[in-house]
């Protein structure tokens, strides 16, 4: 029978074979609970490492200060966000930096948002990030200062380079929407203050992402078509996201290009967006760049008075000093000296053209008589007598010129005909028409003796007209006398 279970409490402590096979037991119990050993390659556990990563931080906020940014050819941003000794790489795919109002610049502070990952190749932790935004700044007013100080060091905003408006322009292009009441009060200001003049509205998205690209089509259409003097580029007054799409880049510069002068009306009065820096002429309100553009006519005609009357003066007081500078020349002794001059020339020229006239009168005799006599020259030969003589004489000639033809005619028509008989009189045809008939066998060939046929065999026999089919029932030979 088997003996007590062991109680490793109850042992002796004298018994060494007992505490012997203690110790083996807890070595086999190790051995059986420690876990079997895994060995990772470097790809697995980084893209294991990674998805638990990924997973963990979806979504996170960092913020830091920008270094190490370099943009890359394909539109893709890396840079590293530093705080302290620590840093972290960051990288923003061209699909949302291209949404950017901004550029990231080297130093500057901003807040990140994005997703955690690790760039395996290198096994480096990186944020994948989806947003940035400056601290401390808006986006939209780093972005607008960013491309101010740009497009000022380029030159854009000089004064040397903007154009004059035209003083009175018959034909003013308006780009903005036709939905909004902007250009409602463009047009009513210009109807009022001039109503000759004409207005050409482009339709354009003046907010959101469209909005640029429309405008600068506008800016291009009128520039391409030259149906206009003078371009405004309205919208009515809004928050600065409402107004961004007049700090693009690509607009301000169409704006630059535009050979036409341009005023930019842009929200209201303490709105400034880089439209108004770049164009020929900044207006603090739509409104005001209608006024701006045009001067009344009510203006306009004081000012032709005015001019008038100061004109009319002017004259006037010209035509004064000229006739007292004449009176004092007229009393001078020179003058009367002069007169006799110009009267002994007066009568000299007066001689000549009484001698002039008699020459060409003369002339004029002469040439009438060389015409009357070249046209008595002309009478002599008289031209239809001529004509008409040589008509019956060309008359004559086709008569007899027809006369031979059909003489030629009918001898050939004889001749032919002799030759048709002689030819039919000879064709078997003929023959064929007095009641003969031509036999042919099977094979096609004609038949001359009736030793060629047998009975049974199928004859055609071919007569003036038609044909018959016969069989021989009989074939007899019987010789000609």
């Amino acid at each position: 029978m088997p003996g007590p279970p062991h109680d490793p409490a109850n042992h002796d402590p004298a018994n060494g074979n007992n505490a012997s096979a203690d110790t083996q037991q807890g070595l086999l119990f190790q051995q059986a609970s420690s876990p079997a050993r895994r060995i990772w390659s470097v790809r697995d556990l980084v893209s294991a490492a990674r998805t638990a990563l990924e997973s963990e931080y979806v979504d996170v906020f960092v913020e830091g200060e920008v270094s190490n940014f370099r943009p890359a050819d394909s539109g893709h941003l890396y840079f590293s966000l530093k705080d302290g000794d620590a840093q972290l790489r960051v990288v923003m795919f061209r699909s949302q930096a291209r949404l950017l109002r901004f550029r990231p610049e080297n130093g500057m502070s901003l807040m990140a948002r994005g997703r955690l990952t690790i760039y395996e190749p290198r096994g480096e932790l990186q944020l994948s990030a989806e947003f940035l935004e400056p601290m401390g700044a808006g986006a939209l007013h780093v972005a607008f200062e960013q491309l101010k100080a740009k497009l000022a060091a380029e030159g854009l905003f000089d004064a040397a380079r903007k154009r004059p408006l035209p003083p009175m322009p018959r034909k003013i292009g308006v780009i903005t929407s036709p939905r909004g009441a902007a250009v409602q009060d463009i047009v009513n200001i210009l109807q009022r203050r001039h109503s000759g003049v004409s207005v050409l509205i482009y339709p354009a998205q003046v907010q959101g992402e469209s909005a640029p690209a429309e405008v600068a089509a506008g800016l291009r259409y009128f520039n391409q078509a030259k149906n206009v003097e003078v371009i405004l580029i309205a919208r009515g007054g809004g928050s600065a996201e409402d107004l961004a799409a007049f700090n693009d880049e690509s607009l301000a510069r169409a704006i630059a290009a535009s050979g036409i002068p341009t005023i930019s009306a842009v929200g209201h009065e303490t709105d400034f967006t880089i439209a108004d820096f770049v164009a020929d002429l900044r207006a603090p309100t739509p409104s005001a760049a209608a006024e701006m553009v045009i001067e009344s006519r009510q203006q306009i005609e004081e000012r032709v008075i005015s001019m008038g009357q100061r004109l009319i003066r002017a004259a006037r007081y010209r035509a004064l000093m000229a006739r007292s500078h004449f009176t004092a020349l007229a009393q001078h002794g020179a003058f009367a000296r002069m007169r006799e001059l110009l009267n002994r020339r007066q009568q000299r020229v007066d001689e000549l053209s009484f001698r002039l006239a008699s020459s060409q009168a003369a002339l004029f005799q002469r040439m009438r008589g060389r015409v009357d006599i070249a046209a008595t020259q002309v009478r002599a030969h008289d031209l239809r007598r001529i004509v008409a003589a040589t008509r019956r004489e060309l008359e004559g000639t086709v008569a007899q010129l027809t006369a031979a033809v059909k003489s030629r005619l009918q001898l050939r028509r004889a001749a032919f005909a002799t030759a048709s008989g002689r030819l039919q009189a000879l064709s078997p045809i003929s023959i064929l028409e007095r009641g003969y008939a031509l036999v042919f066998d099977a094979a096609g060939a004609l038949v001359k003796d009736a030793s060629q046929v047998a009975a049974g065999d199928a004859l055609t026999l071919r007569l003036a007209r038609g044909t018959i089919a016969a069989e021989v029932k009989a074939a007899e030979v019987n010789k000609v006398k």
